[in-house]
């Protein structure tokens, strides 16, 4: 870990506060592939789209440019029965005890620490041969262990810098730390944390430019056994979430579009359960390379994260505007999951048509859909228009919402007409909220100048968030915060 403080110091070294030319190469792949935020040869609509449209059946174009009222009846598609693989819920026993570190110790076990120590002292080493000046002794997996307890107890307890943590004489002054270790010893090893060996690392950087490259190896060994985990003790209920989460990176490289003030973002796809918040599984992005098929990016990142074998079959999926297409929805439905989005008009395959469709005088409350097989496109005029498709919703059920309206200087509460899908979605993608909030509450974000070690700490953030869950499931007696101090008091080996 490399924080403002540290970079002040004699004991900081160059590979500490900055990028060694291997790095500053392979940020090229690795960092800087934010520049647009969707793949636009998958996601717009190209003029031989537009000559297709023009070109197709008669039969079709009559049925893609008439739009139905909330009057016109709307049948949904058949119901997909719901046949999870295993019980949904937690996958522990009850009537075992079930502590905070236990639960932790799913997804950061000991086997995985061992390995995280192996290392982490060789990458040490490897720093103490090209002559960094810091003292070092091999860590220990219960050192290891004390060390992410301080990790995540910076996370609940707030303070400006590292070094305020050891300050002393001062009103504001913390005890707590300096009873686990020393502050020059956590930050020599937040300076060597590594997931993967040097050795193999280099091996790996050799590839550089070729197909057995891998972009991801120096985190591969700890993320697979953290999305193995997260897939083995807990099973989702119905309603998943498909969401994006960035992890930014201070790098001293030139401001990209996808850039602000310095900070890479890297992005994250996360699979949630919707009741929860529980993260099912997560992948890295890489670049456009990074998923097996060429069929866009948001197409191929829900397609990951979708795994029937794992899963079963009959999910709703909730998704945002990135990834709503039409082929993306009918080959799940093929696959025996419902899908419901916002989607953007301007996408490939949406309805284009303007005739019957909602106009800016349309009134709060109309509704306009189009079905085509198990796809049904809905327009809904609220304070502006909803685009919203879904292959589990029937168009319109008769929900009602209620808005506030100013009528003769005074607001009052007024019901509207609300399709079914745009009710569901409001429901569901909350879950998209409850993840990120219940992550950001005791985020482990340090600054630091490697792009691995902050998504080091990204894992121990997804790790505690949901051994949090999974207590809350099994126990439910423990608010977040009581939940951190316990596990942060047995990491750091509190009595």
């Amino acid at each position: 870990m490399a924080d403002e403080e540290a970079l002040q110091t004699t004991t900081d070294s160059e590979e500490e506060c900055s990028f060694s030319s291997e790095e500053e190469e392979e940020l090229d792949d690795e960092l800087l592939h934010f520049e647009e935020r969707f793949d636009a040869a998958e996601d717009t609509v190209s003029n031989e789209c537009k000559n297709d449209s023009e070109q197709m059946p008669a039969a079709k174009r009559a049925r893609t440019l008439s739009w139905k009222a909330e009057t016109d009846v709307d049948r949904a598609p058949q119901t997909l029965r719901f046949l999870p693989a295993r019980e949904p819920g937690p996958q522990l026993s009850t009537a075992d005890a079930h502590s905070p570190m236990s639960l932790f110790k799913l997804f950061f076990t000991e086997s995985a620490v061992e390995n995280l120590c192996h290392n982490t002292n060789a990458q040490a080493a490897r720093a103490a041969a090209k002559g960094r000046k810091y003292k070092w002794t091999d860590v220990s997996v219960d050192e290891l262990y004390r060390y992410i307890g301080l990790v995540l107890y910076m996370a609940t307890v707030k303070m400006s810098s590292i070094t305020d943590y050891w300050r002393q004489g001062s009103p504001f002054s913390l005890p707590f730390p300096a009873t686990v270790m020393s502050r020059d010893r956590y930050r020599t090893i937040s300076w060597n944390v590594h997931m993967s060996h040097p050795d193999a690392d280099k091996e790996n950087d050799k590839k550089r430019g070729t197909a057995q490259h891998d972009r991801l190896f120096r985190i591969k060994p700890l993320m697979n056994i953290i999305r193995l985990a997260c897939k083995a003790f807990y099973h989702p209920r119905i309603n998943l979430v498909v969401n994006e989460r960035s992890v930014a990176c201070r790098a001293k490289r030139e401001v990209t579009p996808y850039m602000k003030a310095k900070l890479t973002k890297f992005k994250f796809f996360i699979l949630s359960d919707s009741s929860n918040g529980y993260t099912v599984d997560f992948s890295v992005y890489t670049g456009k390379n990074s998923f097996p098929t060429d069929r866009g990016l948001s197409y191929d990142a829900v397609m990951s994260l979708l795994d029937r074998k794992v899963l079963g079959s009959g999910y709703h999926v909730y998704m945002d505007d990135f990834y709503t297409s039409p082929k993306l929805f009918t080959d799940l439905f093929a696959l025996k999951f419902g899908a419901c989005g916002t989607y953007r008009d301007q996408r490939k395959d949406f309805p284009k048509t303007a005739a019957n469709s909602l106009s800016r005088s349309s009134s709060r409350g109309s509704i306009r859909w189009i079905r085509d097989g198990p796809l049904v496109c809905v327009k809904w005029m609220d304070t502006q228009v909803v685009s919203v498709c879904s292959t589990v919703h029937a168009a319109y059920t008769g929900d009602r919402v209620k808005r506030k309206i100013k009528a003769q200087h005074t607001w009052k509460a007024k019901s509207f007409p609300c399709p079914s899908p745009v009710t569901a979605y409001n429901q569901h993608m909350g879950g998209v909220d409850l993840s990120d909030q219940l992550l950001q509450c005791y985020a482990a974000q340090h600054k630091t100048m490697k792009w691995y070690r902050k998504i080091f700490l990204h894992f121990l953030d997804i790790a505690a968030n949901n051994a949090f869950i999974l207590h809350k499931e099994l126990l439910g007696n423990m608010t977040h915060y009581q939940f951190m101090e316990e596990l942060i008091a047995e990491l750091c080996g509190v009595p």
